[in-house]
């Protein structure tokens, strides 16, 4: 499993991000609170994007979070308004590489994926054949994460991000029913998130808006969303609704 968290709200450093709070993104990587059964560490990589006036950026490594130099060296002093960042914990089986670690990005949109599929790779097949071959092919690493992005990015092409989202944990669920599907996604403007299974919370005020796996300080405003629901957050806005995977 993984851990992630987003920030929408005024210009920071963002290694100063990863590293804020008692139980901070890096925390999280060694001392996760919550993990719900799905390892007890988070060392197999991490990655990190933000948005800024050149466009979409981001940073991943194969190294564990606290062993990187670009946690202490580069990544202070960069500075943005919107950030997406990921720490990884590789489902046995699945490689641990660089390319495999979020956020995934067409460098509009940052995905990142904290859970499992169940029966991975022959639960998807029924999925995947309907995706173009060349977006098989270009799959950034061998791993239910990416191809769960592949597929999303395929649908935010005619949908809006919470149909896309929904109508992905509800296909995948139906062919994988033991699947953990936490999907975090972000455009710079707007984040959107699922509970399936998975912990997450979210602090939202006039200025910020942030979504996470675990809180990283103890905050009273961090609110807890329930399993099995969907989030959509700004600063100064934010929507929790049921995810209802049984209608169409």
């Amino acid at each position: 499993m993984c851990r992630h968290l987003a920030y929408l709200g005024p210009e920071q450093s963002v290694g100063d991000l990863l590293v804020r709070g008692e139980n901070s993104l890096l925390h999280q990587s060694f001392a996760p609170r919550d993990m719900r059964g799905g390892g007890t560490i988070n060392a197999d990589g991490f990655g990190v994007g933000w948005w800024g006036v050149e466009g979409f950026s981001r940073y991943r490594s194969d190294q564990p979070l606290w062993s990187d130099s670009a946690l202490r060296e580069t990544l202070p002093g960069i500075r943005s308004g919107a950030v997406v960042a990921a720490v990884r914990s590789a489902t046995v089986g699945m490689p641990v590489q660089r390319t495999a670690c979020a956020p995934f990005s067409d460098e509009v949109w940052a995905f990142s994926h904290n859970g499992v599929v169940g029966g991975w790779p022959e639960s998807l097949g029924e999925l995947a054949a309907d995706m173009p071959v060349t977006d098989l092919l270009q799959l950034e690493a061998p791993t239910d994460s990416a191809a769960l992005w592949a597929l999303l990015r395929g649908a935010l092409a005619e949908q809006d991000p919470e149909k896309a989202m929904i109508s992905l944990v509800r296909a995948v669920h139906a062919v994988a029913p033991d699947s953990r599907l936490n999907l975090l996604l972000g455009n710079g403007r707007e984040l959107w998130a699922t509970t399936w299974y998975h912990s997450l919370s979210v602090l939202v005020d006039d200025e910020r808006a942030i979504v996470t796996s675990e809180p990283y300080d103890d905050n009273p405003a961090w609110q807890s969303i329930p399993d099995r629901h969907f989030v959509s957050a700004r600063p100064g806005h934010l929507t929790v609704t049921p995810l209802e995977i049984g209608s169409s």
